[in-house]
């Protein structure tokens, strides 16, 4: 898989730029707040139709214009693509995959992978579960479409129950609306269970691996995937799942009336990481922390890798200034196969550790050399 050129118009701070990348490294480089972020950014979006910063599309156009576009030049499967996204202008939001409409934005995660690993994602690790959960949403959004799509689905309809229970004591008629919701997440949230364990197994593998690498072999990592008490086995079948969540929601009915929150389905759901069998969130040092979350990041790409026979694009932003040499080193070795572009202030030193081109931000726009 290769991102061979990125177009932006009226995105972020880019009013008009077209790339051509290095078919193996590119380096970003540049001060603070001139764009490097942004660039990638784009890419992100490229592959799974949002960003990974906001939830607003207003906030991804540029001040005072009145919407953006994006388009990639992308190789994969022995073929070319070319994704496009366009948004605002007073219309509906677009994305078309070689001029042909995408039905939906999880069309773009069959063209374009990215695994994305910025200076935030050290604390994977010691943030809450959802920042995990993310985690395994955003990697699975790219690997199956119809997780994607069953997540879009979980969320509408968890929305559309947390108004309900918010709204019942002043509507009690709402009350009898819930069973139809709680049948229509226990649906979905099973498909979500489904994937979540499979990927949660592979990761658990890969991540232990390169854990033991990059700690010289001195440390273990585990991963346990932690969803609804009632569900005994994650990896059982459709019908189990359903009747599983089902009864968890019934045991917390009368929670959730009196609570006006929903307290049952897997948007609960963590990955428990742990380290010689401890907790890694409560007793990890920040350089334990740091190999962990590492790890996890890399697995993902491995999985990729399995999953659909080649690298995703690998983004790095600013994250070697955080590690320490002996974790640089172990990253830097690492990105022998697949495609990658990363970002940096010093451009000397990044340089010369890796052999690719090198790309100057200032204000942005990009020049090559």
């Amino acid at each position: 898989m290769r991102l061979d050129a990125l177009c932006l118009e009226n995105f972020r701070n880019y009013a008009l730029q077209r790339i051509d990348f290095d078919p193996v490294c590119s380096v970003i480089c540049g001060e603070n707040a001139q764009g490097k972020t942004n660039l990638l950014e784009a890419m992100v979006c490229l592959s799974c139709g949002r960003s990974h910063r906001t939830r607003s599309e207003r906030e991804l156009i540029r001040f005072g214009e009145e919407g953006y576009r994006l388009e990639a030049s992308i190789h994969t499967r022995d073929r070319d693509f070319l994704s496009r996204i366009e948004a605002g202008y007073g219309r509906k939001k677009r994305i078309t995959i070689n001029k042909a409409p995408a039905r939906t934005a999880a069309e773009l995660s069959q063209i374009l992978n990215t695994v994305f690993f910025c200076p935030e994602d050290l604390q994977l690790i010691r943030d809450g579960p959802a920042a995990r959960r993310r985690f395994l949403d955003i990697s699975l959004c790219q690997l199956r479409p119809r997780y994607a799509a069953a997540l879009a689905e979980y969320q509408r309809l968890h929305e559309h129950k947390t108004r309900i229970l918010r709204d019942c004591g002043e509507r009690p008629d709402l009350v009898a609306t819930l069973p139809d919701f709680n049948l229509r997440m226990a649906e979905t949230g099973a498909v979500l269970i489904h994937y979540r364990a499979r990927f949660a197994g592979l990761l658990a593998s890969y991540a232990a691996t390169a854990h033991s690498e990059c700690s010289g072999g001195r440390e273990e990592l585990t991963l346990a995937y932690q969803t609804v008490k009632t569900v005994t086995d994650p990896l059982g079948g459709h019908q189990q799942l359903v009747g599983q969540l089902l009864a968890h929601q019934e045991e917390h009915c009368y929670a959730e009336l009196s609570s006006r929150q929903c307290l049952s389905g897997p948007h609960k759901d963590d990955l428990e990481v742990q380290l010689d069998g401890r907790c890694a969130r409560s007793y990890a040092s920040q350089g334990q922390t740091r190999t962990a979350a590492l790890s996890l990041k890399l697995a993902a790409r491995e999985i990729h890798r399995e999953i659909m026979g080649e690298y995703p694009i690998l983004l790095l932003d600013d994250v070697l200034s955080e590690l320490d040499p002996r974790r640089q080193e172990y990253v830097l070795n690492r990105l022998g196969s697949g495609q990658v572009f990363i970002t940096c202030c010093e451009e000397d030193r990044l340089h010369s550790l890796l052999k690719g081109t090198v790309y100057r931000v200032d204000g942005g726009a990009v020049t090559a050399g």
